[in-house]
């Protein structure tokens, strides 16, 4: 488009980061292609290793998801929500027979349709990146030292407030064991 003065205007492109996320290494790491940009200490689920499975299991899932909302109102600070459980979650579900054909068939459909799938299923739901909450040297004694979410990823919350500045919704999020 151009302007009266000739000049043409240009949108500002917002760089394209996605998380890795190292359940193992307790690594949260901001990347643009291969580079990391940033590296972060986290805390994941205390439910120990492998994928989440069903709802109260306390693991973080493994996988790709995207960041789908925002709450800066979360008793932890701030809560990016996570498009928890994937196809490749709802599959294993339903063949393991933890939801029937219907859950899956509505989890796969809000997926493609790029919605928070349903959270009240026996996968559970509610997963994603969070600050502390309230912090005290008790809490981040805590997070510091061991795994101690419900199976959602946990930063300080001047950590997860720096994050946001990096993500917006659709942000791809890989999580690794």
């Amino acid at each position: 488009m151009a302007q009266a003065d000739g000049m043409d205007t240009v949108d500002l492109i917002t760089p394209n980061y996605h998380l890795e996320i190292d359940k193992s290494e307790r690594t949260l790491r901001v990347q643009l292609g291969l580079d990391v940009h940033r590296e972060f200490q986290i805390a994941s689920g205390s439910g120990g290793h492998g994928t989440k499975q069903q709802l109260g299991d306390k693991r973080t899932p493994e996988g790709i998801y995207r960041i789908v909302g925002f709450n800066d109102n979360s008793k932890f600070h701030l809560f990016m929500r996570l498009n928890y459980p994937n196809v490749k979650d709802a599959y294993n579900g339903f063949k393991n027979k933890l939801i029937s054909r219907n859950e899956f068939d509505r989890i796969v459909n809000a997926l493609h349709f790029g919605n928070l799938p349903p959270q009240n299923t026996a996968l559970g739901g509610a997963i994603g990146i969070h600050g502390v909450g309230i912090e005290n040297s008790k809490k981040l004694k805590i997070h510091t030292n061991m795994d101690w979410t419900n199976g959602c990823i946990a930063l300080t919350n001047a950590e997860v407030s720096e994050l946001r500045r990096y993500v917006s919704r659709g942000t791809e999020v890989v999580i690794v064991e």
